[in-house]
């Protein structure tokens, strides 16, 4: 159950009762999970328990000072899971990773080998193409190459390189399932500043609007997007890093150092050295820490504060759903509605704000952020963590070089941008970014951090689309000049692998701008970057499973009420109940199962849950 913080002061009692009412709800899965992890952390050590060839396999291409490390001194050995391709601009930077990881395991007596990669997709280059219906799905497919990584079953410890949207989430449900083992991540840090990101989206408006051309959009969108590091948006990626900050899954302050910077080396090293301590039993002077202890109801908690309080990605309500299922935790929407109606909302970054992560990290960063919650007591602080035995106010300490050694120095009392920045005692709003939507159109949820506050509610008529396509080409046509509650369904997990629909936001954000009253509802998903357009999104049951989009009928007049918590169609109860619901055509069925690999994925879309039991495929 949940203990309180110590020095940190009391928790706050919301907080404390969701995290009570997570903890009896997992109780019976939880310990049997715990279990489990025991069972494999207390077998015999490697040298015991592999046999002559086992051994001789996983060291044949070792150098012979390595392969005397593993096979007589039985030294920690440490594998590397990598999500590294020099594509992606936020992976890039991994390239050289296991040269310099070999190097600071060797100055610690141990060994490393890269156990294995992990596919990497960019949501930003597979956008309103059929790729993105891979998209979720590769989350659980990087969690099963992570197994296929660590199913040797040769390693004492793990460093995970990834950052992006699902490979992040994909590692950490991968390495729960090997909860036995540490596990540290290694991020490799965000691009430096381009264009701004308020700047670019006026250019897409421009160009949806029809008022600049192709070369225009080009040019934008290459001077946002211009270098090694993440995308520099407080998107999923950029959610990830401070989620696993406040998780204590990082090096204290890792997230958001530029890859170039010799910080950033020097806190990989740190990385390193961390996994090592963590692999090595007490007795021998390390902390013996598997990930399946770490990770528990209290973490996943601070880790939902953590989103809520910065106003994160959306994706997340699904994500970290799945992530708390592979340690046997069970989360769900309410509990985020919860949480999110105390937990004040503290940073402003694009798209909820005009600042981008550099300019978040300038002001405080994570460390400011994870300070100030902790302090109103609304985190659990004495969690474990990579970072030793201080709980999580190790990671309300800010990362240094002094010379050439690591250190950490005293987060600044006041924030740095009081725009960007805010403490938890005058935030910009008093409660969380996100907000669950419920009412005779099922359960949804809405990022209303990033909307002007007169467009949290919105009444107007529906006009129903079953896939995006017919939407571009609906606003194409001027059809949708007008107060509008636009519906795009048969897009959830199961239907067509639940994409993100960010190419709707440039055409409905230029109809809101004309004075219109907008919103868009769709059991698909619209991601960290869903901007200033209302969007009741991830609607549960899907279209597809006879979901209450499915009755949906143009005209129908659908009310969206943010601060009530509501998204209702306004037809006679009676009638609404005897209407049926409409179904998918036999041509948009097959196109969603073939091309670019997508008949790969359909036995993923048989079995995938709903949105809010975290489109698990796995269970």
């Amino acid at each position: 159950m949940v203990t309180s913080p110590g020095a940190s002061g009391p928790v706050h009692p919301e907080l404390r009762r969701v995290t009570e009412r997570i903890a009896r709800r997992s109780e019976a899965t939880r310990s049997a999970y715990l279990t489990r992890v025991e069972r494999w952390r207390t077998r015999p050590g490697r040298g015991t328990r592999l046999g002559c060839a086992n051994l001789a396999h996983t060291t044949a291409a070792l150098p012979a000072a390595d392969k005397l490390r593993v096979v007589a001194e039985r030294a920690p050995h440490l594998g590397v899971v990598t999500a590294y391709n020099d594509m992606l601009s936020a992976h890039q930077p991994y390239e050289d990773y296991p040269q310099r990881i070999r190097a600071a395991a060797r100055s610690l007596g141990v060994t490393v080998q890269v156990a294995g990669g992990v596919p990497a997709m960019c949501d930003g280059i597979t956008q309103g193409q059929p790729g993105m219906e891979l998209s979720l799905f590769s989350r659980d497919a990087i969690a099963m190459a992570t197994a296929v990584a660590l199913s040797h079953d040769v390693f004492d410890g793990v460093l995970l390189l990834g950052v992006c949207d699902k490979i992040v989430p994909g590692l950490l449900i991968g390495a729960l399932h090997f909860g036995h083992l540490p596990c540290v991540f290694v991020p490799a840090g965000p691009m430096s500043s381009g264009l701004s990101n308020p700047a670019k989206a006026r250019v897409r408006e421009q160009y949806a609007a029809g008022k600049v051309g192709r070369d225009a959009l080009l040019e934008a969108e290459s001077a946002a997007y211009h270098g090694p590091g993440t995308c520099t948006f407080y998107g999923t990626a950029n959610s990830n890093q401070m989620l696993l900050e406040a998780m204590g899954l990082h090096v204290p302050g890792a997230a958001f150092v530029h890859p170039h910077d010799g910080l950033r080396h020097a806190l990989t090293d740190e990385a390193v050295r961390r996994v090592v301590a963590l692999a090595r039993p007490a007795a021998a002077g390390g902390a013996a820490l598997p990930i399946g202890r770490l990770v528990d109801e209290r973490v996943i908690v601070n880790a939902i504060v953590a989103l809520l309080a910065t106003g994160g990605s959306t994706n997340h309500l699904i994500h970290w759903v799945a992530v708390a299922r592979a340690a046997g935790i069970a989360v769900d929407w309410t509990d985020f509605a919860e949480l999110s109606a105390v937990v004040p909302l503290l940073a402003r970054v694009y798209p909820n704000g005009e600042a981008d992560v550099n300019r978040f990290q300038a002001a405080g960063g994570p460390a400011f952020v994870l300070r100030e919650l902790l302090d109103a007591g609304l985190m659990h602080a004495d969690v474990a963590t990579i970072a030793g035995g201080e709980g999580l106010r190790a990671y309300a300490r800010v990362p240094m070089l002094q010379g050439d050694r690591l250190a950490w120095s005293v987060q600044p009392a006041d924030s740095g941008d009081s725009g960007v920045l805010r403490p938890a005692a005058r935030p910009f709003s008093p409660t969380g970014g996100l907000q669950l939507l419920q009412g005779n159109l099922g359960r949804s949820v809405i990022k209303v951090s990033a909307v002007p506050a007169d467009r949290h509610v919105v009444e107007a008529p529906a006009r129903v689309f079953d896939s995006q396509e017919a939407l571009h080409a609906a606003f194409e046509a001027g059809e949708l000049d007008r107060d509008v509650v636009a519906v795009v369904r048969f897009q959830g997990p199961r239907a067509a692998g639940m994409p993100e629909l960010h190419k709707l936001t440039p055409p409905l954000a230029v109809l809101q701008d004309r004075g219109h009253r907008v919103a868009l509802v769709t059991d698909g998903r619209m991601s960290g970057a869903s901007g200033k357009v209302p969007a009741a999104i991830h609607c549960t049951p899907e279209a597809l499973d006879g979901g209450p989009l499915a009755r949906l009928r143009d005209g129908d007049v659908i009310r969206l009420d943010a601060p009530a918590g509501r998204l209702d169609v306004l037809v006679d109860p009676a009638q609404w109940a005897g209407r049926a619901a409409a179904g998918r055509s036999a041509e948009a069925a097959e196109e969603h199962e073939h091309g670019l690999g997508r008949e790969l994925f359909v036995g993923m879309r048989r079995a995938v849950t709903s949105a809010e039991e975290g489109a698990i495929t796995w269970q």
